[in-house]
């Protein structure tokens, strides 16, 4: 892809409270979908999608007391702030499509913010056009980038993908996400 092309900042650094409560401790990132963890499918369709990435840690947000979402996102735009823009997407949305991430990008030529929706429901990756840098830096806190969304009314993309809604936030989740999967196959 074109260095003219925006990052995709993967956010891999959240606690994981709700999946961790309801299965006695274990991270929604490594529970395995199929052959593959959460975590390790939604890397494995950044990369198809031929964006650059950057993956943020825990460890990358480790000196700030409670960090939150919107802290995570910072981290992410900080590391990687020369760039065209950012798509944001939750490292626990494993069955997002290499091609929404392409249209998102795509649509950041002609949008400053762009918001898949599938099915009259918002989904990830939001993208940011550069011009979002300075505001997506200052987030801190659990209400990731709300505030910029509310600056810039996003262009909702209307995309054939329903990966780009389905989060694994509970065990439930991760059984929906099963069953889409199987689906696809």
């Amino acid at each position: 892809m074109p260095k003219a092309m925006p990052t995709v900042i993967i956010l891999a650094a959240g606690r994981s409270a709700r999946f961790r409560a309801a299965t006695g401790g274990l991270d929604k990132l490594q529970a395995h979908l199929g052959t593959l963890s959460v975590r390790e499918h939604t890397i494995a369709a950044v990369q198809a999608s031929g964006l650059p990435f950057h993956v943020v840690e825990a460890a990358h947000t480790a000196h700030i007391d409670q960090p939150g979402m919107g802290d995570s996102i910072a981290t992410g735009v900080r590391a990687c702030a020369q760039v065209a823009g950012w798509l944001i997407l939750p490292a626990d949305l494993p069955l997002v499509q290499p091609a929404t991430l392409r249209a998102v990008a795509q649509a950041l030529t002609s949008h400053t913010v762009v918001q898949p929706v599938y099915q009259g429901q918002r989904g990830h990756p939001v993208g940011f056009a550069a011009t979002c840098g300075p505001a997506l830096m200052a987030l801190t806190g659990d209400q990731g980038a709300r505030a910029v969304l509310q600056a810039n009314t996003p262009y909702a993309l209307a995309v054939e993908d329903a990966g780009c809604i389905h989060d694994v936030d509970t065990p439930e989740a991760l059984e929906a996400a099963l069953l889409l999967l199987a689906q696809r196959r």
